[in-house]
C-alpha cells in the first residue's frame, strides 16, 4: 500500500489532489496543517512546538499501513521520510496559482480576512509570503527550499503541473505507484 506526500505552493492544490487520491486508494489523507497550526479560532495564529507536531503526526500514520499527506514536510517532518514511497510536486504558473489561493480564501474566510476583520493583518502576511513562493531563497518556504529538499529525497518525485484535469493528476499519481509496486515486486522475486 502506498505512502504519498503531496507537495507544492499553497495554492497549488496539494489538498485536492491529496483528497482525490486518498479517496481512490480507500485510505486517510492528512493536511500537515493541521499538524503544525494549533486550533485556534481565528484559525492560523499559533504554530505547534516541532516534536509536538511530529509525534501527533507519527500517531496519526501508524493507525494505517496506506496514506496521504498534502502539505510540506520540510524543516520538520524530516524523521517521516524514510516512511515515504512517493512524493508529488505539484508546480502551478504563479498568476493562476494566486487567483486560485484569493478564491479559496474568500471562500473559506469571507468577512474574517476583510480589512477591519479578525483575521485582516495576518490574510495580508499570509498573501504576500504565498505570493514570494516562487522567487525567494530557501530561508523561507519557497520553491528554492522545496527543491533543495526534494532533490535528498531517497524515494521518486512526481512532477505535476496542476492546471491539469484533476482526474488525469489522481491517474498519473495511482500509475506512479502501480508502477512502483512492480518493480519493488520484482526486486523480491
Amino acid at each position: 500500500m502506498p505512502r504519498i506526500l503531496i507537495m507544492g505552493a499553497s495554492g497549488s492544490g496539494t489538498t485536492t489532489l491529496g483528497k482525490a487520491v486518498a479517496d481512490r486508494l480507500e485510505c486517510p489523507q492528512y493536511e500537515t496543517d493541521d499538524f503544525l497550526w494549533l486550533p485556534d479560532n481565528p484559525p492560523y495564529q499559533r504554530i505547534r512546538h516541532m516534536p509536538d507536531r511530529l509525534h501527533q503526526l507519527q500517531a496519526a500514520l501508524i493507525r494505517s499501513r496506506s496514506w496521504v499527506i498534502s502539505g510540506a514536510l520540510t524543516g520538520w517532518g524530516n524523521p517521516l521520510v524514510p516512511l515515504l514511497d512517493l512524493v508529488v510536486f505539484l508546480t502551478l504558473e504563479p498568476s493562476l496559482r494566486m487567483t486560485r489561493l484569493r478564491a479559496r480564501e474568500a471562500a473559506r474566510f469571507g468577512e474574517q480576512i476583510q480589512p477591519g476583520g479578525a483575521m485582516a493583518e495576518s490574510h495580508r502576511t499570509f498573501m504576500e509570503w504565498a505570493e514570494a513562493y516562487d522567487v525567494a531563497g530557501p530561508d523561507q518556504r519557497s520553491r528554492a527550499l522545496h527543491e533543495e529538499w526534494l532533490a535528498a529525497l531517497p524515494c521518486p518525485v512526481l512532477r505535476l503541473d496542476s492546471s491539469g484535469p484533476l482526474a488525469a493528476m489522481t491517474e498519473a499519481v495511482l500509475a506512479q505507484g502501480r508502477n512502483q509496486r512492480r518493480v519493488a515486486a520484482a526486486g523480491r522475486g
